[in-house]
């Protein structure tokens, strides 16, 4: 089943669109006037001059594109970036330079893949304590590396 989302397209890039039948993920593009340099360890909101209405109980995620992160290592900082279903606003892309190199973003450039998914609101239940488990409290590498 296909999901109507509506959207706001304010810019001059063509709408997001799966590359491929099974992919999850659609392309964001820059949507900028001019070129941007991405210095070093420097982090910039990228504008894609996308608005959106998702319907309740969806979110979607702005998630980095493997290409950018391992050829060039641009990655998306706050990844993966969750955009609300009540959210109206022009989705933006936080990008950050993890490189040694200057990085040039340019007008329609595919920067972050968006993947639409659903979630649940709860409630939180107050208790003594929790069942208890074969890991427990071990994390962070308890189950080991292998």
């Amino acid at each position: 089943m296909i999901m109507k989302i509506k959207v706001v397209n304010c810019g001059s890039q063509p709408l997001p669109t799966y590359a491929t039948a099974q992919s999850a993920g659609m392309d964001l593009r820059a949507n900028i006037d001019e070129p941007i340099t991405l210095h070093p360890m420097e982090r910039r909101l990228i504008p894609t001059g996308l608005h959106i209405a998702l319907p309740e109980g969806y979110e979607a995620q702005v998630r980095p594109r493997s290409g950018l992160a391992f050829k060039y290592g641009i990655t998306v900082l706050n990844a993966p970036g969750t955009i609300d279903a009540d959210y109206r606003g022009e989705i933006g892309v936080v990008l950050i330079n993890l490189s040694m190199e200057d990085f040039i973003i340019h007008n329609g450039e595919r920067i972050a893949q968006m993947v639409i998914a659903s979630y649940q609101q709860i409630e939180w239940e107050p208790v003594d304590s929790l069942d208890e488990t074969e890991r427990g409290a071990g994390g962070y590498g308890h189950t080991g590396v292998k």
